[in-house]
């Protein structure tokens, strides 16, 4: 990673050394605002912001995973990975999770893709199972092939959805010219009208900036990530059984607080980094500064005790959102519901 100033990172943190990508670490100094003595409902806070890249990459438009944890004398610490692939970026989250459930830690982790489909695919794919949520996740699990150099069908299982929900290339679009297939075309062929799938969930239509699931490429896209994300996600949450908890779809959309996490090492939510103001510092690039400064948010949140409330819908949420949102399409976590 290119050389780094500390004068445009946030006050309470200053980097001992700065090694290369893909490893960064950062440090607090001076009087820590963070009291260990406050009950927190988590003690790590992590952010992943994945990639569909087609070939290993670090730097800019590539993975990157932010941990802010705390170290021996309770202070938070923040290190990021970049790993070049997806299949290392997996291998190094279980094993930042595995670290975490041995030092008897919770952590929070925010996805930066959707975890969920608009309401309605599951049944338009007469997908099995009482969870719509689930059955999608088995389905992309059943049809993605991700390799460990980053090729993958990310098109072609687009494609394929597609071709079982209309026969042509809808609701997905979004590809390299050299991608394009009869039910896949590089640009968007026609709007949502009565009888589709919507073309946004009800956290998309409530967060600005925020790109449908139908998107698969250009900026701002997020279809590729979650075709390619959520089978990661699915793997993560086997091999940690009920003690990994996907919100909401596992916990309601409901405030939570130390008694419903009992049990509970880890809460995978979906985030949008882009709603938390970073900074990036000198010769840093712009998805570092996001997944540290969204990381710092939440802990932040936690320590004033307002973490556990962004769990939840308002009073006033409709109920239609509310099952949407807990049955199909998941939600954005700091989003109003």
């Amino acid at each position: 990673m290119p050389s780094s100033r500390v004068e445009s990172l946030p006050h309470h943190f200053r980097p001992l050394f700065v090694p290369p990508q893909p490893w960064v670490r950062y440090k607090p100094r001076g009087p820590h605002f963070w009291s260990p003595r406050v009950a927190r409902l988590f003690n790590a806070y992590i952010v992943v912001d994945w990639s569909a890249a087609s070939k290993p990459n670090t730097g800019a438009d590539s993975v990157w995973i932010g941990v802010l944890k705390r170290d021996v004398r309770f202070r938070l610490a923040f290190e990021a990975f970049n790993p070049p692939t997806r299949n290392e970026a997996e291998k190094k989250l279980g094993a930042v999770l595995d670290d975490l459930k041995k030092r008897g830690e919770r952590a929070l982790v925010g996805f930066d893709f959707p975890l969920g489909f608009p309401r309605g695919f599951a049944a338009a794919l007469k997908l099995p199972g009482e969870a719509p949520w689930r059955a999608a996740w088995d389905q992309l699990d059943k049809m993605v092939k991700d390799k460990a150099d980053n090729t993958n069908n990310r098109f072609g299982v687009a494609s394929e959805i597609n071709r079982r929900l209309t026969g042509g290339p809808f609701p997905f679009w979004g590809c390299p010219p050299k991608d394009t297939l009869t039910t896949l075309q590089p640009k968007k062929t026609r709007d949502h009208g009565p009888g589709d799938l919507p073309e946004l969930r009800h956290a998309e239509a409530a967060t600005k900036g925020v790109s449908p699931i139908w998107k698969l490429y250009y900026n701002g896209s997020v279809g590729g990530q979650a075709i390619l994300g959520i089978p990661v996600v699915r793997r993560l949450k086997l091999a940690r059984g009920e003690a990994m908890k996907i919100w909401p779809f596992e916990t309601g959309l409901k405030a939570l607080d130390e008694t419903d996490l009992a049990e509970v090492e880890v809460v995978a939510a979906e985030v949008y980094p882009s709603m938390t103001k970073a900074a990036p510092a000198a010769g840093e690039v712009k998805d570092l500064a996001q997944v540290r400064a969204t990381a710092e948010h939440f802990a932040r949140l936690d320590e004033q005790g307002k973490l556990g409330a962004l769990f939840g819908a308002s009073k006033t949420a409709p109920a239609d959102l509310v099952v949407d949102a807990v049955g199909e399409e998941g939600w954005i976590l700091g989003t109003p519901a």
